[in-house]
């Protein structure tokens, strides 16, 4: 079992063919750092869809 203490939710839409790593620097470029133990909610354009990240 993943251990989550916090979800984030991302405001800007993103393009959903985003990997994992180009989604981490979103995450650090805004928050400034990627915390252990939070995930990272990531909708595209029309909000259909949600993409999660969680940083271990």
């Amino acid at each position: 079992m993943i251990r989550i203490d916090t979800l984030w939710l991302c405001t800007q839409p993103q393009d959903m063919r985003a990997g994992a790593d180009r989604l981490l620097n979103v995450v650090i470029n805004t928050i400034g750092q990627a915390q252990a133990h939070h995930g990272y909610l990531f909708a595209n354009a029309r909000a259909t869809r949600i993409n999660p990240d969680i940083s271990p």
